[in-house]
């Protein structure tokens, strides 16, 4: 049997990983929100309608950051119709997602829910049907102390202090010909330009001590779009001085009729770490340019896998439907820990990534309509990332084998190491992509004296298994006995085939 080596060096730092890799994303689509975080009557529900079930889940997958409304959402969406007294807040029809909004949770719904939850807000603004104007006026809502029209409603409707939302994202997908009032590249690029001086104007006082408000623009919202990867260099010569982050999105699916159905999705890892090479590459050229010192980075806020087709079950328009529901079997959370490894690797430039998302909606987590909760197969490599995923990414070298896939060769142990020195500890996360065991050494000796403490892996003969609301534990980490560290700091480790598993060594 072959050893696939990996060699990791302390010294061969990728970068920092900032803890909003680990964000994620709620829209107001199908059950994310009603249903979801919100449900009003429900027996684990607090006096303000958030399900405190949910926040404890969301609590344990460490979340930092919460993008939101949307989203498709947000193209169509006037947030003054989310806030005000409830009883006298419109309900509009959604055209994004073809539902009913009744606009009962709104903006001040979401600040206190984040306030409770311990979660940061990311703020999306319209640039579909909204203007610049539009979003000057949310932002003073949100920000502004006191003084001003919208500053004093915010104060009349409950908040006396501001909100300090300091990451704003300027519009969602506009290169979508799906997106409410999608505009080319060159128009959106000079709109949200615009939008973004209006905000840094407001934000003259900085929202908080950290510094400046932190700003979004849309970047292509897939690789395939044939405007990629143009758009984003028109977007970024328009905008690059003014923002900070490049948006990128992308979803990944099985697909049964493709030549290799299971190699096909397992090379997604891969295909995601080449799409943020070119991003990355355009970013470059743009500053090279425009001979800039500034940096922008990219904000990865949508990924996941998705595999519904069909959104619509209802003939009619209603509030809150099932949409998107994915039911996330042993087959997507391999893929999944992949995709969350490939975020590591490239954390020097993925500063934001958003998992969307967050419930019910291509969810790690699932609800039911007063009832309880359910943890995904996705949820566990979430978990162990975010919880352990710290410090610093290293580069690791490895000799594994390859295969063919849709999008080219991909390898066959895909891995990620991290080193937390506050912590003193080194972190591998490895996906075994063959439908064989396989022998892995790890070679770590520069962190020094190693003690191998925790060795969690899941396993499943049944691709296909999931987690559902009848069998909740259908597919769960398993303990392993830590593997021996001979010489200090190497390590022989043998991986079940199509497995994913986590080593947390110790020094």
């Amino acid at each position: 049997m072959h050893k696939t080596k990996i060699f990791a060096d302390k010294n061969l730092k990728i970068g920092a990983i900032d803890q909003n890799l680990y964000a994620s994303f709620l829209e107001h689509l199908g059950r994310a929100v009603y249903g979801g975080i919100y449900e009003p009557g429900h027996p684990a529900a607090d006096k303000d309608g958030f399900r405190e079930d949910v926040i404890s889940l969301i609590r344990e997958l460490n979340v930092p950051l919460v993008r939101y409304p949307g989203g498709n959402f947000v193209s169509g969406y006037d947030w003054r119709d989310g806030i005000g007294p409830k009883a006298k807040r419109p309900r509009r029809l959604e055209l994004a997602w073809a539902s009913i909004e009744s606009n009962e949770f709104g903006t001040d719904e979401f600040m206190k829910w984040c306030k409770k939850a311990g979660i940061a807000p990311m703020m999306a603004v319209n640039m579909g049907t909204g203007t610049p104007k539009d979003a000057l006026e949310l932002f003073e809502y949100c920000n502004h102390p006191s003084g001003t029209y919208y500053s004093d409603l915010r104060r009349q409707n409950g908040a006396e202090k501001p909100y300090g939302v300091k990451y704003w994202c300027i519009g969602n997908e506009m290169d979508g010909d799906w997106q409410i009032c999608a505009l080319d590249a060159e128009r959106y690029g000079k709109k949200a330009m615009q939008t973004a001086r209006m905000l840094r104007w407001a934000d003259a006082k900085k929202v908080d001590e950290a510094g400046a408000v932190q700003l979004v623009v849309c970047g292509s919202c897939n690789c395939d779009m044939p405007t990629y990867p143009e758009w984003d260099r028109v977007v970024l010569e328009n905008t690059y001085e003014e923002v900070n982050y490049l948006s990128m999105h992308r979803y990944y699916e099985y697909r049964p009729s493709s030549k290799d159905p299971l190699l096909d999705f397992l090379g997604s890892a891969d295909n995601m770490g080449e799409f943020i090479d070119t991003v990355r590459a355009t970013i470059r050229y743009v500053q090279a340019k425009l001979r800039s010192k500034h940096n922008v980075y990219i904000s990865f806020d949508e990924w996941n896998i998705w595999t519904q087709s069909a959104p619509r079950t209802e003939p009619d328009w209603v509030q809150a439907p099932a949409l998107l529901e994915d039911k996330y079997t042993f087959r997507d959370m391999l893929v999944f820990g992949g995709l969350l490894n490939t975020l590591i690797n490239h954390c020097d430039v993925v500063k934001i990534a958003c998992l969307a998302q967050l419930v019910n909606v291509i969810a790690p987590i699932m609800t039911q309509n007063g009832g309880g909760t359910v943890k995904q197969t996705t949820f566990y490599p979430f978990r162990y990332a975010a919880a352990y995923g710290r410090g610093e990414a290293v580069r690791s070298i490895s000799d594994c084998a390859l295969f063919d896939n849709r999008f080219g060769k991909a390898r066959r142990i895909n891995e990620a190491v991290t080193h937390n020195a506050a912590a003193r500890e080194v972190c591998v996360f490895l996906c075994n992509y063959s439908e064989s065991a396989e022998e892995v050494e790890l070679e770590l000796r520069s962190f020094g004296d190693l003690a191998c403490k925790e060795f969690v892996s899941m396993h499943s003969a049944d691709m296909g298994a999931c987690n559902t609301f009848a069998a909740p534990e259908a597919v769960l980490p398993v303990q392993n006995e830590p593997v021996a560290v001979k010489g200090g700091g190497r390590a022989d480790v043998r991986l079940q085939p199509m497995s994913w598993n986590f080593l947390r060594f110790r020094y």
